[in-house]
C-alpha cells in the first residue's frame, strides 16, 4: 500500500508520468486508494460555461463550446469520472443526435466520459474486463489527448488530457499490451499477514461506519498538509534537474531489461523527476532512478504471457552500480516513502516492491484416489496404465503420478465455432460486433447507432413526393432510419476437458499433452477468451478451473495437475455438458467451444464405453462446438478419439498435428467440416 500511495502522489505531483496500474486480490481497498486521490487534488480554474473544462489560459481552439473569448473564471475542483465496464461507447466519447443532424442539419452533440475527464483522473475499476472497442478508444484519446466523433459527415473534436488510473484482479484476465504499456507505473498490492495491521484496518473501518464525519474531521489536518505538499512539489518541479549520470542509469536499467520502445525510458525519467520534487529536492538522486524504476518497469519488461510482472532486484542494483556516476549527496532527512513526517512505514526506496513480485500460484486442486479395478473390468488400456496393480479384493489403489511438466508451447491451429454470433468481441469466431465491418443495414431496434446513410436515404427517398418535399432537404422520419450490422470477430468460452488418467501417465505422453494445452491457452488469451478446465481421472470429474478471464490461473492449475487411476469419459464429458448450461445462464451470447483432449478410451464400469457414447450425444444435442484432441500413440490405435469426435460432430486432431505449421493438411476446420455435414 505504501507503493501505492507514493505512485499516485507522483502523478498527483507530475500528471505527465502518465497514471498508474494496480495490480492486486480482491478485497485490498485499491478502489478506496483511487478514489482517495481526488479530494488531494488541487482545483483547477476552467472557462466560465464551458462544458469541456477549458483552461483559461490557453482554451482550447476546437473546443465544440468555442470559441472562447475569456471574459468570466470559475474554479472547481479536479474531476475524478469513473468508467464503468458495461459503458456504451457513446457513454464514452458522447452522443450525437444523427436524426437531428440530418432532418434539422444541427449538430446536438452532447460530452462523454472523455471530456468530463479532461484535465482530471480517469478511473477505471476492473480495467482488464473492459471490451477491445472500448481499449481502442482510450488508446486514441491516450495518445493524442483528443477525442474524436466522426459519424456520417458530422465531425466533432475536442481536447481529453486525463491521469489514467486503472485497478484490476489479474485472476480475472490480462491487460491487452497496448493499454497496459499506456500505464505510466503499476503497482502489485496484496492484503498485509501482520494480525496487527489487519486489526487496525478493521478498527478504523468499524469507525468510519459509525461515525462518518468524525472519522473525516480527525484526519483532515494531515490531509491538508498531504495536499499542501503536492502543491509545493508541482512549484519545486520545473527547478529539478535531471544530470547527465541519472539519465544513463535510466537508459541502461530500460536497456538491460529490454523493455520494448522508448516510453520507459521517458516515463523513469519524468518520475524520477517527480521522486526528487516530492523530496524537495532539485536533483535526482541514484534512489530516485532506482524506485522509478521499480515502478515503471515491471509491467513492461519482456515476459511470457503467463509470468507475472516484476523485476529482477539482484539485476538492477548491478546495473544501477555499473552505471553509477558522481551524485550529490543525499540530505539525511529527505525521504522517497510519500510521509510528510518522515516517520512512515519503509517506502519503496527502504526494500519495498514496487511491483516487484507476482503472486503465488493458487494450489491445485485435491483429486481424489482412483479405486482398484478387479479383472473382470480390466480392458488392454488398464493393462498397460497399470502394470503393478493387483486383482485381488482390497489391493491398494495404484498411487497417482506426481505432476510432470508441459513441453514448450507453440503456434497452434484456429478452431472456431460454426456461424454467426454476437458475443462480445475478440478473436475467434464470427459475430455481429460494433467493430468490424459492414456486412447489412437493419432497422434500430432501439436508440439509432452508426448510422447506414445510403440505406437511410433509399428508404426515404421513395415517400418525398407524398410527404409534400419542397426544398432541398430531405423529408426524414424515424421508420426511415437503418442502422448499420457490422460483423467482427467474438471472444468464446474455451471449456478444456483434459484426459488426466493412468493411460495419459503410462505412455509418458503427459508432457506433450500439457504442452498442447499450454499453447493452445495461449491461443486464448490472444483471442480474447474466457476459459475453463474440466479434468478426469479416478472415478470422478472435476472442475478445476470454472471459467475465467485469467488464462494465467489455467496456466497455473495445469502445470500442478497430476495423473493416475481409471479413465471416467463419461464423467469428464457430462461435467462439460453441466459446466456449460450454467454459463449459458451467467452469459447467453458468449458461445461455448470444448477442446476434448483424451486418447477416447473409457474404463471404470463394464458399460464405460456406452456411457460415454450417450454423454457425448447429449452434449453434441446442446449445440456446443466441440473439438477433439487424439492423444492415442504407439503401433496400434483403436481409434476411438475419432469416433468420439463423430458422436461430438467435431474434428479430431492428432496430437502432433496442432502446430499452425504443420504441414500435414488432414484436419478441416471447423466451419468445413460444419458445411459438410
Amino acid at each position: 500500500m505504501d507503493d501505492l500511495r507514493l505512485a499516485l502522489l507522483l502523478n498527483a505531483v507530475s500528471p505527465q508520468v502518465g497514471g498508474v496500474l494496480v495490480r492486486g486480490e480482491k478485497g485490498t481497498a485499491k478502489s478506496t486508494m483511487v478514489r482517495a486521490l481526488a479530494g488531494l487534488l488541487p482545483s483547477i480554474g476552467v472557462v466560465a460555461g464551458c462544458r469541456f473544462a477549458c483552461d483559461p489560459a490557453s482554451p482550447d481552439a476546437q473546443c465544440p463550446d468555442g470559441p472562447h473569448h475569456v471574459s468570466s473564471v470559475s474554479e472547481r475542483p479536479t474531476s475524478l469520472v469513473e468508467l464503468p465496464v458495461g459503458v456504451s461507447e457513446d457513454r464514452i466519447v458522447g452522443s450525437l443526435d444523427l436524426e437531428r443532424a440530418l432532418a434539422e442539419g444541427v449538430k446536438a452533440y452532447e460530452p462523454g466520459l472523455l471530456a468530463a475527464a479532461h484535465r482530471g483522473v480517469l478511473y477505471i475499476d476492473e480495467v482488464n474486463l473492459l471490451h477491445d472497442h472500448l481499449v481502442d478508444l482510450l488508446l486514441d484519446a491516450a495518445a493524442m489527448g483528443r477525442s474524436y466523433v466522426e459519424r456520417e459527415g458530422v465531425s466533432v473534436r475536442h481536447a481529453s488530457r486525463f491521469l489514467l488510473v486503472g485497478t484490476m484482479n489479474p485472476e480475472e484476465g490480462e491487460l491487452r499490451p497496448q493499454l497496459l504499456d499506456r500505464f505510466g507505473l503499476t503497482v502489485e498490492i496484496a492484503a498485509t499477514r501482520e494480525p496487527e495491521q489487519r486489526a487496525e484496518v478493521v478498527r478504523r473501518r468499524l469507525g468510519y461506519d459509525a461515525d462518518p464525519d468524525g472519522f473525516a474531521a480527525r484526519w483532515l489536518e494531515e490531509e491538508r498538509a498531504l495536499a499542501q505538499r503536492i502543491v509545493a512539489a508541482r512549484e519545486l518541479l520545473p527547478q529539478v534537474v535531471l544530470g547527465d549520470a541519472a539519465l544513463r542509469q535510466i537508459t541502461a536499467v530500460c536497456a538491460a531489461f529490454e523493455v520494448d520502445g522508448l516510453r520507459a525510458d521517458i516515463v523513469m525519467a519524468r518520475t524520477a523527476v517527480a521522486l526528487a520534487a516530492w523530496s524537495g529536492r532539485t536533483q535526482v538522486l541514484a534512489e530516485d532512478v532506482r524506485v522509478a524504476a521499480q515502478l515503471a518497469l515491471p509491467h513492461r519488461r519482456r515476459r511470457n504471457p503467463f509470468d507475472a510482472p516484476g523485476l529482477d532486484e539482484e539485476k538492477l542494483d548491478e546495473t544501477l552500480q555499473q552505471f553509477a556516476g558522481q551524485e550529490p549527496e543525499a540530505d539525511p532527512d529527505g525521504d522517497l516513502d510519500g510521509d510528510p513526517d518522515g516517520d512512515g512505514p519503509d517506502g519503496p526506496d527502504n526494500g519495498g516492491g514496487g511491483g516487484g513480485g507476482g503472486q503465488d500460484a493458487p494450489s491445485g486442486p485435491e483429486l481424489e484416489s482412483s479405486a482398484p479395478q478387479s479383472p473382470a473390468e480390466a480392458t488392454p488400456d488398464n493393462a498397460a496404465d497399470q502394470p503393478q496393480q493387483s486383482a485381488a479384493a482390497g489391493a491398494p489403489a495404484p498411487r497417482e503420478a506426481a505432476p510432470v511438466a508441459a513441453d514448450q508451447p507453440y503456434r497452434t491451429r484456429l478452431f472456431k465455432v460454426p456461424g454467426t454470433g454476437q458475443g462480445v468481441q475478440g478473436r475467434r469466431s464470427r459475430a455481429e460486433t460494433d467493430g468490424g465491418h459492414t456486412i447489412r443495414a437493419a432497422r434500430p431496434s432501439g436508440a439509432l447507432q452508426r448510422l447506414h446513410l445510403a440505406a437511410t436515404l433509399q428508404a426515404a427517398a421513395p415517400h418525398q413526393l407524398a410527404r409534400g418535399r419542397d426544398g432541398r432537404a430531405l423529408v426524414l422520419r424515424r421508420d426511415d432510419f437503418r442502422q448499420q450490422v457490422r460483423e467482427g470477430r467474438e471472444g468464446n468460452l474455451v471449456l478444456f476437458v483434459v484426459d488426466a488418467s493412468g493411460s495419459m501417465a503410462a505412455r509418458q505422453r503427459m508432457s506433450a499433452v500439457k504442452g498442447a494445452v499450454l499453447s493452445l491457452l495461449m491461443d486464448a488469451y490472444q483471442r480474447r477468451d474466457k476459459i475453463g478446465m474440466i479434468s478426469f481421472r479416478g472415478a470422478s470429474a472435476e472442475l478445476v478451473l470454472p471459467p475465467t478471464s485469467s488464462v494465467e490461473a489455467g496456466a497455473a492449475r495445469l502445470e500442478l495437475l497430476p495423473t493416475g487411476g481409471k479413465t471416467p469419459l463419461a464423467a469428464g464429458l457430462l461435467r462439460a455438458h453441466e459446466t456449460l448450461r450454467v454459463e449459458r445462464l451467467r452469459d447467453p451470447l458468449r458461445r461455448p467451444l470444448v477442446v476434448l483432449v483424451t486418447d477416447g478410451r473409457a474404463t471404470g464400469a463394464r458399460s464405460a464405453l456406452d456411457d460415454a457414447r450417450r454423454a457425448a450425444g447429449l452434449l453434441a444435442a446442446s449445440g456446443a462446438a466441440s473439438v477433439v484432441v487424439d492423444c492415442e500413440s504407439g503401433p496400434v490405435r483403436l481409434g476411438l478419439a475419432g469416433e468420439l469426435a463423430g458422436l461430438l460432430q467435431a474434428p479430431a486432431v492428432r496430437l502432433d498435428e496442432l502446430r499452425a505449421d504443420s504441414m500435414t493438411a488432414l484436419v478441416q476446420t471447423m466451419t468445413m467440416q460444419k458445411k459438410a455435414a
